[in-house]
């Protein structure tokens, strides 16, 4: 397994994870933040793990986001 990590109280709501992998993302209307969906969540950090068809678009999304909250292991 593959973990994604999102620093969700740093993020600036570009919406950049979404428009790369929208099975995986979202943008709340809430508060306008990427949301990672089906993770857990503490004190703003997000963890889902996902297989490895999902491995090279999450490095992607990573590479993109512009503030660089978004950490794959």
């Amino acid at each position: 397994m593959f973990k994604i990590i999102h620093y969700r109280t740093k993020c600036i709501g570009c919406g950049i994870c979404y428009e790369i992998e929208p099975i995986l993302w979202r943008i709340s209307k809430k508060d306008g933040k990427a949301t990672l969906l089906n993770s857990e969540s503490k004190k703003g950090i997000c963890i889902r793990s996902v297989n490895e068809s999902f491995r090279l678009k999450s490095v992607n999304i990573a590479k993109a986001c512009p503030v660089k909250i978004i950490k794959n292991l």
